[in-house]
């Protein structure tokens, strides 16, 4: 019986992905994408190809799309089945018995619980996130789990609480939402990859907002921020995550894909890049001056602060047209030819 999914990670020792350096706008993105960055590379395979679905983003009106990518495009790049686990039992014994078929399980945690978060919740908040766990001993209460910039390990008194045993046991069943992942028999080849990557990424143009999304926010940022500044100051993360972190990691992570694009040999996508990298650094200035404006409580010409981006959204969309197509129509779904 496997006691791990990838037998040959050991947490002490995991380098994380590129795509989570520290020198970038946004080191951690989402809960939910983070593991991916991580989980994909351990199996061999480029992450960056299943960003194409970043276009697809829109203002919501309180927050940005959190964006998340599509089960299908993970399957259809990948030959990767992503299908709910049902929790019946006790979590830690689905996850075990899908550990000893080779399956990874990404499951709803409480992050009060999990190591990585030191010095930005650990033991002080609580709060729901994504974990995948690639390793797990109940009896001795250790758990490896993918999370946020790498591959972490948790033990003892952290493990009962993730799992709500012992001590930390609850009168309600913890029935958290999960998941768990069918790897193909063989991995795509590249040449797949690429080729699919770039029909998605015509098929999600065609799906992407018919209004520029960061005019839209611009439009609402400043009262909206004024409502903020009246809140105790935790709640300005909570607005910040939500609309300049999920719009500037977004389009952070859309430029990566396009500079991977450039370097499968697909030229000409440099001067998109750099209008989506544009986004990127301009929600991060922004996310500055509102730090600012909340504690001074003066929130004019908040609006100018994201013209920049505005406007590099509209040329983004322009130059991806130009190469990619342009126009709204319904896509035939891009379908895998990855044997599972």
């Amino acid at each position: 019986m496997k006691d791990a999914v990838f037998e040959n990670l050991d947490a002490a020792r995991y380098v994380r992905s590129p795509l989570h350096a520290q020198d970038r706008d946004w080191p951690e993105t989402n809960c939910y994408l983070d593991v991916w960055i991580e989980v994909l590379p351990s199996l061999g395979l480029p992450p960056e190809a299943c960003f194409a679905h970043a276009v697809t983003q829109d203002f919501e009106g309180d927050q940005f799309t959190f964006f998340k990518v599509p089960l299908e495009d993970l399957e259809a790049l990948y030959g990767l089945k992503v299908t709910e686990l049902a929790i019946y039992d006790r979590v830690e014994n689905h996850i075990l018995h899908q550990i000893g078929r080779g399956r990874l399980s990404l499951v709803e945690v409480d992050s009060y619980f999990l190591p990585d978060t030191q010095g930005v919740g650990y033991h002080e908040f609580h709060g729901k996130t994504t974990v995948a766990v690639n390793r797990m001993d109940p009896e001795n209460r250790t758990m490896d789990y993918f999370h946020g910039l790498g591959l972490h390990r948790l033990e003892g008194d952290d493990f009962d609480g993730v799992f709500q045993r012992g001590a930390h046991e609850k009168p309600v069943a913890f029935l958290p939402y999960a998941e768990f992942v069918k790897f193909p028999e063989e991995m795509p080849s590249h040449e797949h990859v690429l080729s699919v990557s770039e029909d998605l990424l015509r098929r999600h143009l065609k799906r992407r907002p018919a209004e520029n999304p960061v005019a839209a926010f611009a439009r609402v940022f400043p009262g909206q921020v004024e409502r903020v500044s009246e809140r105790d100051f935790g709640f300005f993360h909570l607005y910040a995550f939500n609309t300049l972190r999920q719009l500037g990691a977004n389009f952070e992570l859309f430029s990566s894909y396009l500079d991977w694009l450039t370097a499968q040999g697909r030229p000409g996508l440099e001067e998109a890049s750099a209008e989506a990298r544009a986004i990127s650094t301009t929600c991060k200035t922004v996310q500055f001056k509102l730090a600012r404006a909340v504690m001074r409580k003066k929130f004019q010409g908040l609006d100018e602060g994201l013209l920049p981006a505005v406007t590099a959204w509209d040329n983004l969309m322009r130059l991806l047209d130009g190469r990619y197509g342009a126009g709204k129509a319904d896509v035939a779904p891009v379908v895998s030819a990855v044997g599972v």
